[in-house]
């Protein structure tokens, strides 16, 4: 499987499949395929963990898509304006990804759903308590909000950062939630809580998540016209 990744803000991953090969998606960020492309659409591990997708922003059936000739292409869209980042996985690395991460995958790249086994997370984490990791060998697209930063975390190295702005880590990067300390900051600085990451492992931080985006276009709106 070939790829290649076009469109600026609004991206799109196209991939070349040869006869044999097969990506799955989320239903409903296939932008287009070739005519020589079968489709099947099902529900991988049954019900619950179709409803464990949902829970974590995704859609409960999965489509697969498998070349039937030599050279067939398909486009995978984003939902909303950011990035598409490919990672590969070896089989021994795992990724963890924030609600909605995911766009596509090779089928042998397996996607669970994960809570977060820490009670304090799960309480004020927010948008941190629902994750989904991916495991297994094969090239992943995930979706991230806005532009991506990447850093590299040295053993011992932590990153403080709004839950929102997490859009993956490496399984190997310890992640927790960290009450903000002080009155004032609490009542007038950035929120409650921080997601607090510590190396070593790779983190993708996001510039714009969606949600601070539909918070910022609210004002924008215009309100709800009452019916005579």
């Amino acid at each position: 499987m070939e790829y290649e990744i076009k469109g600026g803000a609004f991206p799109i991953v196209i991939c070349t499949l040869q006869k044999g090969e097969t990506l799955k998606n989320e239903t409903g960020a296939m932008a287009f395929m070739t005519s020589d492309m079968t489709m099947e659409t099902s529900s991988p591990g049954g019900v619950l963990k179709g409803l464990g997708r949902v829970l974590s922003g995704d859609t409960m059936f999965l489509n697969f898509f498998t070349a039937e000739s030599d050279n067939q292409k398909i486009g995978f869209s984003a939902h909303f304006p950011g990035k598409i980042i490919p990672i590969h996985l070896n089989g021994s690395n795992s990724i963890i990804g924030q609600k909605n991460a995911f766009l596509a995958s090779e089928e042998s790249v397996n996607y669970d759903v994960v809570f977060h086994k820490k009670l304090g997370t799960g309480i004020f984490g927010g948008e941190g308590f629902v994750l989904q990791k991916f495991t297994g060998e094969g090239t992943l697209f995930l979706e991230v909000d806005g532009e991506t930063i990447e850093k590299e975390l040295q053993p011992g190295e932590t990153v403080l950062l709004d839950p929102g702005h997490i859009a993956a880590f490496e399984e190997s990067v310890d992640y927790d939630i960290e009450r903000v300390k002080g009155a004032k900051n609490v009542l007038f600085g950035e929120g409650l809580f921080f997601a607090k990451l510590t190396g070593p492992g790779k983190v993708w931080i996001q510039t714009m998540p969606i949600t601070k985006l539909a918070e910022a276009l609210i004002p924008f709106l215009p309100e709800p016209r009452s019916g005579n």
